[in-house]
């Protein structure tokens, strides 16, 4: 398979998966198969970290998406209220999180002075992520899944830091086979034994490890600009054509 195959499985799972969250009435299996979404994307994030042309372009373009994205929910939440929200739907901060963490490991193995500054950075972000309220009262009133699109956090973010550090591990074992499926085996065991007596299936992901396993090193199709594009689009859709079912 390729990387384009690979980000098409993933777009196809995540629609499921966002159905399933939009709709109450759908049959809960959307939501399982939709666990295995996010990993995928975090594999072709790893891929597309390795192969290309401008790293920090690459980052530059996740982190104006997790703008759009901030920005984006907040109008359709205002334009379009409802009980429920249009839901916190921004992928491309754990995505820019877990890119960044490859960038700042790789230049400390190469100049640690140089690689400190960018950790040193990324801590420096956390910290104004924790006192941007008291320095700008007027996001005292938004909550930290907004916040977090603005000034990314390790924690605050739609899967939290254990999946960026899955990400980063993604991308430094992406030669060896052997050990990502083995680091991937023992994460879903661990989402199994925490999650699975509240009900949380996200441990389900462990299916989508033979397609990571089946890559063969080839982009495919480039259509670089539709993934960005089709992710605001599918969520406000879906949450436009749930809001007028109701």
């Amino acid at each position: 398979m390729n990387l384009f195959t690979l980000k098409m499985t993933a777009l196809l799972l995540m629609v499921l998966d966002h159905i399933g969250f939009y709709f109450p009435a759908a049959p809960v299996w959307l939501r399982w198969l939709g666990r295995g979404a996010y990993p995928l994307f975090l594999f072709c994030m790893a891929q597309g970290c390795a192969h290309t042309r401008s790293r920090k372009r690459y980052l530059l373009r996740l982190y104006a998406m997790s703008l759009f994205m901030t920005a984006w929910g907040l109008l359709l939440d205002a334009r379009f209220p409802t009980e429920r929200g249009y839901g916190n739907h921004n992928i491309f901060v754990p995505l820019l999180l877990a890119g960044y963490c490859v960038s700042a490991v790789e230049a400390f193995q190469r100049d640690p002075r140089r690689g400190g500054r960018l950790l040193g950075l990324l801590a420096l972000s956390q910290l104004a992520y924790l006192m941007l309220p008291a320095l700008l009262p007027f996001t005292r009133g938004l909550s930290g899944d907004v916040l977090t699109g603005v000034v990314p956090s390790l924690e605050v973010n739609e899967y939290g830091f254990a999946f960026i550090a899955l990400g980063a591990a993604m991308y430094f074992l992406r030669d060896r086979r052997e050990a990502l499926a083995a680091v991937y085996l023992l994460f879903c065991l661990w989402q199994f034994s925490a999650g699975a007596a509240e009900g949380d299936p996200q441990w389900m992901m462990v299916f989508v490890l033979p397609l990571m396993l089946r890559y063969n090193g080839e982009r495919g199709p480039g259509l670089k600009w539709f993934f960005y594009c089709f992710y605001p689009a599918h969520t406000a859709a879906l949450f436009l054509l749930a809001r007028a079912l109701l």
